[in-house]
């Protein structure tokens, strides 16, 4: 909400204006400086200026609601992405959130792209088959988006609606794929969002991945900080998500609590060294720290361990702790079992990965 921009709220145009020539763009640039300071910069009256922040300050706070409101607002219309994993949607009560951030982080391979691909799919679907029939912006920082493979994964999936002529290619072309290739470019798109979102009915924004874009500014050394960089772009995607009211679901990568590099990710294939048999665990840690893990509202870890892959659900307010094996068919992610299996403890937010040859198991 901070970063609304004054342009948008209902300022008369010559006091807009004022602001904009003074490169005060949004709420946050206006309200973050001290009276005296304002008045100065905008070079008004002290009652312009005080009018000027009652209405910025008024356009930015949400109204209020009572806990009834809200209760009948979300029985309106549809409050969930179903994800088509019947266990998983039943203890995130009813599929991805709208209106908030969910995070999918694990290894690299392991198939947070896929079920991103299966996400997207399953938005463009009309409603009559569980769909939100709309259209879905995705942040493809990777270059991993494939349309063959999502395509793969809706004729597996839904082949009666795959045979009707066209459906194919209407529901792909609902697909907007952006692919900037810096930490600006991704700012400068995530700024024109909200009018974009508006315009072209979009239900589903998915950025995949999240932690490359602050991991190539690092490297580049543009930014002082990864927290600085990082704290722009949260912003902006929580605020995305308020105030369009859908769901906001961004992947993040992991790194080795011991710092070992070299480790091999056998799930990607086989190396060259013998690690097949032996009996070797990584502990990992999601990249972005712990200001992205508080601000997410769902945390989906993808982890190895046991010769299966796991979907944990390891935060979320409404449901308690749960991993579900999957396997990845010509249909994308397949759950195993759809009544799961409770974790408790540090459990909870362990990333596992053991050196063991889960594709050949």
């Amino acid at each position: 909400m901070a970063n609304k921009l004054i342009s948008q709220m209902n300022l008369p145009s010559s006091l807009s204006h004022v602001f904009s020539a003074r490169n005060l763009l949004t709420a946050k640039d206006a309200l973050s400086l001290p009276e005296l300071d304002l008045i100065s910069l905008l070079d008004l009256d002290i009652s312009l200026v005080r009018s000027a922040v009652s209405l910025i300050s008024e356009s930015t706070s949400p109204p209020f609601q009572t806990a009834l409101s809200l209760m009948e607002e979300r029985n309106k219309s549809p409050s969930h992405l179903a994800t088509s994993l019947r266990g998983l949607d039943d203890v995130l009560r009813g599929g991805i959130p709208f209106g908030a951030l969910t995070e999918l982080v694990g290894p690299s391979g392991i198939g947070k792209t896929q079920f991103c691909l299966k996400l997207a799919l399953l938005a463009t679907l009309p409603e009559c088959y569980g769909g939100l029939n709309g259209r879905v912006v995705y942040i493809d920082t990777e270059s991993k988006f494939s349309s063959r493979r999502m395509i793969e994964i809706g004729e597996s999936s839904f082949p009666q609606i795959f045979r009707l002529e066209g459906l194919a290619q209407k529901m792909a072309g609902r697909i907007i794929v952006i692919r900037p290739t810096s930490l600006s470019e991704f700012t400068e798109c995530l700024e024109q969002m909200q009018l974009t979102l508006l315009k072209n009915e979009v239900k589903l924004l998915i950025v995949d991945s999240m932690a490359a874009l602050i991991s190539w500014e690092n490297e580049k050394g543009t930014s002082g900080s990864r927290q600085s960089p990082l704290r722009g772009s949260l912003s902006f995607l929580k605020s995305i998500a308020e105030f369009s009211r859908i769901p906001v679901v961004v992947t993040n990568q992991v790194r080795s609590q011991g710092n070992d590099e070299s480790f091999h990710y056998t799930f990607q294939g086989t190396k060259k060294e013998n690690l097949s048999n032996e009996k070797k665990e990584s502990h990992l840690t999601a990249a972005l720290g712990f200001q992205w893990a508080h601000a997410v509202t769902i945390r989906l870890i993808f982890e190895a361990h046991s010769g299966h892959r796991f979907i944990k659900v390891a935060k979320s307010p409404i449901s308690p702790a749960v991993t579900f094996p999957f396997v990845i068919e010509s249909s994308g992610i397949t759950l195993l079992n759809h009544v799961g299996f409770r974790v408790a403890g540090q459990e909870i937010n362990t990333i596992r990965c053991r050196g063991c040859n889960i594709l050949a198991q």
